[in-house]
């Protein structure tokens, strides 16, 4: 069946970069911060029937609105459906489809501006490169899908007028703002496609129906469609107030700008740099289009670490398309088509390896392979597996101090009986609680004063994060440590 198959090295070039992809996900284990409880609201919206409204995962807030349930709930379902239908594997596996897959139609548009498999794969890597911090197990994984499918069907409308891609925009709209709160991506993608087409209209003067009615009418179905979300027009209220929280901005590191001192931030800066230059100098003027996707995600990515992914993904096909122009213009010589088509058997043979690798990688085959602690494991050797175990065997009293990231997981497993002091909802806790709980995990002077306040009997610590709390404990008369780990430590009051 091969006999058939042009496979070249111009196509290996393409695959490689996407099994890559698919190899650094699939072989990322679970991290506990957000998923488990996204995986606890998920299991309760399938076994109610309805979308909760308020805290009950706390001691600290309950009955506390908390209107983000109404903006995740229908991946935080898809993802309690896969866990239940085949655990972490299942989960990761997902998370690997929904990358891969992502970064192909991507792929995809950087081979329909270059007509070059090798430059579409440069624009992938550009793209990947940007976006491994954000590739963790969440919800946030199926927008970066959503947003590429909105980016090609721009581009398919852009160029052939075909109709039929508008049905993309109201349904990708309805899933995103339903999966999770960046929805407004998808709209700025829209807004971008039609201010580029009123300025080619104006300095055109041509019909206005060929240019401006696919853009107006996808902006306007895509708006119409985020109104079918629990909270309505309400669900722009709730990302407004996310964007000016104080509690997000100040305390999340995810939310600040990017930085030197992080190997995110030093991606994005070169990444900023990179694209600048190529759209700069480029025989190929960049249109107007390209141009304000510049903006308006360099100025995100500049905002906030979450906006660094996106610029990745948006510019990717930009980068591809302004590189491949520079080539041409430095190369005049035609490349040997030997060079080019490579050994048809030697493709086979690498594709086959290629392949080979991507299906040893899945999580079911994890346990066999020499990773590093990092990658080893379906769940990440920071989640409180053993410890939480510890806590409902041996009944432990409570109320119970635990570790920020270590509040997700106890929402999951042991919400029934150890309601939680705090977790990575952020934004449901006040300042000043938040201010409270970072002085006590730093082994702050009113630590047992905070302890004696909410009547705290168990406290279970991260080696990693409150190492200060730790160290006070030990040496506390008042404390005994009942168990210790490499993801934990618990302590009970005397």
């Amino acid at each position: 069946m091969f006999r058939n198959l042009r496979l070249t090295i111009q196509h290996l070039w393409a695959v490689t970069a996407l099994v890559g992809v698919f190899i650094f996900v699939s072989t990322h284990p679970i991290r506990p911060q957000d998923f488990w409880w996204h995986m606890a609201v998920g299991r309760e919206v399938l076994a109610t029937g309805r979308i909760p409204s308020v805290d009950t995962f706390s001691y600290t807030m309950p009955g506390k609105p908390y209107p983000a349930y109404q903006v995740f709930w229908l991946m935080e379902s898809i993802l309690y459906v896969t866990f239940r239908a085949g655990g972490g594997e299942m989960v990761i596996f997902l998370q690997s489809l929904l990358i891969t897959s992502a970064y192909g139609i991507i792929l995809w548009l950087c081979y329909l501006e270059t007509r070059s498999w090798r430059v579409a794969a440069f624009g992938v890597l550009f793209a990947a490169a940007l976006g491994l911090n954000d590739w963790n197990v969440r919800p946030q994984a199926i927008t970066f899908l959503l947003g590429a499918l909105i980016l090609l069907a721009i581009n398919r409308l852009r160029m052939s007028h075909n109709d039929k891609w508008l049905v993309i925009f109201p349904v990708a709209m309805v899933v995103w703002v339903n999966s999770h709160g960046t929805f407004p991506i998808g709209l700025a993608l829209i807004g971008a496609w039609w201010l580029d087409s009123v300025w080619f209209l104006f300095h055109t003067h041509g019909k206005w129906e060929e240019h401006l009615l696919s853009p107006t009418i996808a902006g306007v179905v895509a708006t119409l469609a985020c109104m079918l979300s629990p909270q309505g027009f309400g669900i722009f209220r709730y990302i407004q107030s996310m964007m000016v929280s104080p509690v997000i901005q100040n305390l999340v590191t995810e939310w600040a700008p990017p930085s030197f001192g992080t190997l995110g931030g030093t991606l994005f800066f070169i990444g900023l740099l990179l694209c600048a230059c190529v759209m700069a100098i480029s025989p190929k003027r960049p249109s107007l289009f390209q141009v304000i996707l510049f903006v308006i995600f360099a100025v995100l990515g500049l905002k906030t670490m979450r906006g660094v992914v996106w610029f990745g993904i948006v510019m990717a096909p930009v980068v591809a398309e302004h590189v491949k122009a520079i080539a041409d213009s430095i190369s005049h010589q035609k490349q040997n088509q030997s060079q080019e088509l490579g050994s048809p058997w030697l493709n086979r043979i690498f594709l086959f390896i290629l392949l080979g690798m991507a299906i040893l990688s899945l999580p079911w085959f994890k346990h066999s392979l020499p990773l590093p602690s990092l990658k080893a494991g379906i769940f990440s050797n920071e989640t409180p597996i053993t410890a939480t175990e510890i806590l409902l065997n041996e009944r432990l009293p409570g109320p119970l101090f635990n570790s920020m990231s270590f509040g997700s997981y106890l929402i999951w497993e042991a919400r029934s009986d150890y309601p939680v002091f705090i977790d990575p909802r952020i934004d449901l806790y006040p300042t000043e609680f938040i201010l409270e709980y970072i002085s006590v995990s730093s082994g702050g002077e009113h630590w047992q004063e905070v302890m004696d306040k909410y009547g705290i009997q168990t406290i279970m610590a991260s080696p990693t994060e409150q190492s200060g709390l730790i160290d006070i404990l030990d040496q506390s008369t008042s404390w005994d440590q009942v168990y210790q780990d490499e993801a934990a430590v618990i302590f009970t009051r005397k």
